[in-house]
C-alpha cells in the first residue's frame, strides 16, 4: 500500500496586526460550507486574530469542533435585528461563498463606514481551478444600491496557483502530520478494526453514480484473496454510509464485503483518517483539500450541478492535477461523466502511481502562499 508522507515544514508569517474580523457562514448542506469557515476562522485566530463566526445553522459544530472554542473565536447566530448585531462592526468582514450580510448587520456597518472608516469587505468566493478564478481574484466590485451603496467588496478566491488565493493549511499541519508518521499507522487503523495489509479506502461522498460497480469490484477482490490486497471500505456518517446500504440491499452479493461505518468526529480526526487511508474517496470543497494535504491517492466526487457546470470544473481541476489516464477515467465514471462499468479497476500498482501524482501537486502547492497568510497580507494593504 502507499505510503504516507507528511508535509515537509514551511515558515508561517506571524506579523500580522491583530484585527477584529466578522465571518458569515450561511449553510446550504452537507457541512462543506462549515467546514471551510470554522477552519479558517480558526486559523485566523491562531495567527493572532479575533473572529467573530455568524451562522444560521452552527448544529455541526456540536461534533466537528466542539467545545471549547480557541480563544478569540466566537459563534453566533444569525442576526434578525438591530439588538443581535455588536455596536462596531469588525474591521474586516467576510462573506463565505457569496453568502448575503444580514440586513441589521450591513446597516450598522453603512452607518459606521459614514462616519469613521469602512471594514475590509471580503468575498470569500468557492474553489475551482477554472481560468476565471485568476482573472476575477482580487478584483473590487462597488455597491450602487442599498445602504452600502459606494461601499466596495473585494472577491477573492481560493485556488491551486500562485495567482490565485491558495489554499487552507494550519501553520501545524506539517507538525501534526509528522507527530502522526511517527506514532505509525497501525495505531489508528487497530482501533478502526484493519490490519496493516488491508488496502483502507475511506469513502465520503454524494451518490456516485459508479458506487456500487465500484463495491462488486472490492467484494470480488476480497474474495479472491489477493496477496497483499485486502480492500477494506470506511464510510463516513450521512450519505456515504446510506449510499452504500442502498447498494448493498439492491445487491446482497455486496453482504460479504468488509465495510466500517464511522462516527462523526472532529476536524482533527477527519484528517487523521485521510492521513490512515490508502485511498480517500472524498467530496465538496474542504475534504478536497485535506485529501490533498494527505498526500495519499484521492478521487474527488464534485457537488453535482443542474447544468453540469461541474464537468468543467472538474476537468479543470484534473487538468491542473496532471492526472493519469486512469485517474481521470474513474474520476469521469465516478461522477458520471462516463458510463459507470468504464471505472477502472483499482490495482496496488494504480494507487502507487495516483500516489504519485499526489505528492507532486501537493509539492507544487506547497511551495504557495497560504489562504490565510494571504487574506491578511491583503487585508493590511487595503485597511
Amino acid at each position: 500500500m502507499p505510503d504516507f508522507l507528511p508535509l515537509s515544514p514551511s515558515a508561517v508569517p506571524s506579523n500580522a496586526a491583530p484585527r477584529t474580523w466578522d465571518l458569515f457562514c450561511q449553510v446550504i448542506d452537507n457541512f462543506g460550507d462549515v467546514g471551510v469557515c470554522w477552519r479558517a476562522a480558526s486559523e485566523l485566530v491562531a495567527r493572532g486574530q479575533t473572529v467573530r463566526l455568524w451562522m444560521d445553522d452552527a448544529s455541526a459544530l456540536q461534533w466537528m469542533a466542539p467545545l471549547p472554542h480557541p480563544p478569540g473565536l466566537t459563534v453566533h447566530p444569525w442576526p434578525a435585528s438591530a439588538a443581535d448585531v455588536p455596536a462596531r462592526v469588525g474591521e474586516v468582514v467576510v462573506e463565505a461563498f457569496g453568502c448575503e450580510i444580514p440586513a441589521p448587520f450591513l446597516q450598522t456597518l453603512a452607518a459606521q463606514a459614514a462616519a469613521d472608516r469602512p471594514p475590509v469587505w471580503i468575498n470569500l468566493e468557492y474553489l475551482s481551478a477554472e481560468d476565471y478564478v485568476a482573472r476575477c481574484h482580487r478584483l473590487p466590485s462597488r455597491l450602487m444600491s442599498g445602504p452600502a451603496s459606494g461601499l466596495t467588496r473585494w472577491f477573492f478566491y481560493p485556488g491551486f496557483t500562485a495567482d490565485t488565493g491558495g489554499l487552507i493549511a494550519e501553520h501545524d499541519l506539517a507538525a501534526r502530520q509528522a507527530a502522526f508518521a511517527a506514532r505509525g499507522r497501525s495505531a489508528w487503523r487497530a482501533a478502526h478494526g484493519l490490519q496493516d495489509g488491508d488496502c483502507a479506502i475511506s469513502l465520503f461522498c454524494y451518490e456516485p453514480p459508479a458506487l456500487p460497480q465500484l463495491l462488486a469490484q472490492l467484494r470480488e477482490q476480497t474474495a479472491s484473496a489477493q496477496a497483499g490486497w485486502q480492500p477494506q471500505l470506511l464510510t463516513t456518517p450521512g450519505r456515504a454510509t446510506a449510499a452504500v446500504a442502498a447498494a448493498r440491499q439492491a445487491d446482497p452479493r455486496l453482504e460479504s464485503l468488509d465495510v466500517h461505518a464511522l462516527d462523526t468526529s472532529p476536524q482533527p480526526q477527519f484528517d487523521e483518517m485521510l492521513w490512515a487511508c490508502d485511498l480517500n474517496l472524498v467530496r465538496g470543497e474542504d475534504s478536497l483539500v485535506r485529501a490533498l494535504w494527505a498526500g495519499q491517492p484521492l478521487v474527488w466526487h464534485i457537488y453535482p450541478q443542474d447544468d453540469n457546470a461541474h464537468h468543467a470544473k472538474l476537468d479543470a481541476f484534473l487538468d491542473w492535477l496532471q492526472a493519469p489516464a486512469a485517474l481521470r477515467s474513474f474520476h469521469h465514471a465516478w461522477n458520471g461523466l462516463a458510463p459507470a462499468d468504464s471505472l477502472p479497476r483499482l490495482t496496488p500498482g494504480l494507487l502507487r502511481e495516483w500516489q504519485a501524482c499526489t505528492l507532486a501537486a501537493r509539492q507544487k502547492l506547497h511551495a504557495q502562499t497560504d489562504l490565510i497568510a494571504q487574506l491578511l497580507q491583503f487585508v493590511a494593504e487595503k485597511s
